[in-house]
């Protein structure tokens, strides 16, 4: 076989390979993003940078399958705006550029041997194979080169601006007593610009917009201020951007130790993009650390619900605090969700109000009456629904009741993450 004739051959063998790479994209970015997760350890449990982190490796799958298919000049490719993103998100939180850099590697070893594989199972002539290994491992790498290059870049960039905005002193300080450090409190009060000798209740808030601005985090902090008057605050509410659109908050109360009626705040936010998550009122150094870590907890159980989230998530709810255990076993709920809910775990309106209905009839034990009250129907209704409910679930409501009334639980507040598709 001419040379000429091989390189065509392995040309259009590489262009194969592409599309069924563009194909298998959703397949693709689920294997790569695990393996990249697990290599970056200050990820782990931050829902909304591993969410960037899928989006920036489904990014740079797609454009590589493009450069293979059409044999664009790489030279004349840009980064993906969200792996770009990904970058400065990762210098915002002070994750180390070596991270960044290592998870491209890794990329492009997942890549090249999925491709090896596809390549190995569908063409017999060794030579035009090597071939189009050789051709892939060069494409490769000119593209992990070149876009590795304008990230290192983004983050660069950001992590310089980052830092001069921010109060190093105070970081520090901030660190210190989330980390549950022995801390100076005068020392820290000052340099925090914040009281810790009283109650607190700590805060996240976060916007879901696709490409927050700017401007989101002054958004975010007025809606602190928001919840701090509605919450009765004894004074100004300490406030620590994140990243561009997620804000750390705690809410001095004082001596208060119960907070009341924050869920009919109304602020402005016709789009429906801010979101809040809080934890229990604390107190002390000690309270300041556990309040936040609750109202991150919460935070996950609202990430997890995606667009059926609430726009405000609170600790101090029983069935939050139980999701919140829930959602760090995402794998193992949507097991016991489906094993005690049987076709009722199915992702319908149908199904949902017949879960709907049947948590509240096991709350107000077993009574057809108080359930109908509650739900505002009748109770022949609220009977026919239970009946539909125990039919679906396939077995009666005694059977393993503490896993009926968890799995309820899931679906309520973890919607579509736990629930089945396909019904």
């Amino acid at each position: 076989m001419a040379s000429d004739e091989l390189h065509a051959d392995a040309l259009a063998r590489v262009a194969k390979v592409a599309t069924e790479m563009g194909a298998e994209l959703p397949a693709l970015t689920q294997t790569l993003h695990k393996v990249l997760a697990a290599s970056i350890t200050e990820l782990q449990g931050d829902a909304l940078q591993l969410e960037l982190l899928a989006a920036s490796i489904e990014s740079n799958i797609e454009t590589i399958a493009h450069i293979l298919r059409y044999e664009i000049a790489i030279d004349e490719i840009s980064a993906p705006s969200a792996a770009e993103e990904y970058a400065r998100r990762l210098a915002q939180r002070g994750v180390s550029l070596t991270a960044l850099v290592r998870a491209y590697r890794l990329g492009q070893q997942q890549v090249l041997d999925w491709a090896f594989d596809e390549i190995a199972a569908t063409e017999p002539d060794p030579r035009i194979a090597f071939a189009a290994g050789r051709l892939l491992v060069d494409q490769t790498f000119q593209y992990i080169d070149r876009i590795s290059e304008q990230v290192v870049t983004a983050y660069e960039s950001e992590r310089v601006r980052w830092l001069a905005n921010r109060n190093t002193v105070r970081a520090a300080m901030l660190d210190e007593l989330l980390r549950g450090d022995r801390t100076d409190l005068v020392a820290a009060e000052s340099a925090l610009g914040y009281r810790l000798r009283q109650n607190h209740l700590g805060v996240v808030l976060w916007s879901t917009a696709r490409s927050p601005a700017d401007a989101e985090l002054r958004r975010l902090e007025r809606l602190l201020q928001q919840l701090t008057k509605a919450a009765g605050g004894a004074g100004q509410p300490l406030f620590v951007p994140r990243d561009r659109s997620t804000g750390w908050g705690w809410v001095p109360l004082g001596r208060a130790v119960e907070v009341h009626d924050l869920e009919r705040l109304e602020y402005d936010d016709a789009v429906g993009e801010l979101r809040v998550a809080t934890g229990s009122p604390a107190a002390g150094a000690a309270g300041f650390r556990v309040t936040h870590v609750e109202a991150t907890q919460a935070q996950r159980v609202a990430v997890a619900a995606q667009d059926r989230a609430r726009r405000m998530t609170s600790f101090v709810d029983a069935e939050v605090r139980a999701a919140a255990m829930l959602v760090a076993d995402l794998d193992g709920t949507r097991r016991l969700v489906a094993k005690a809910l049987g076709e009722l775990a199915a992702d319908t309106e149908n199904a949902a109000r017949l879960r709907e209905t049947l948590q509240v009839f096991l709350a107000e034990k077993g009574s057809y009456t108080a359930t109908a009250e509650r739900v505002h129907l009748h109770k022949n209704t609220v009977k026919y629904r239970i009946d539909r409910a125990v039919d679906e679930r396939g077995r009666s409501l005694d059977h393993e009741r503490l896993e009926l009334e968890l799995a309820l639980v899931a679906c309520r507040w973890l919607g579509s993450s736990v629930l089945a598709t396909g019904h």
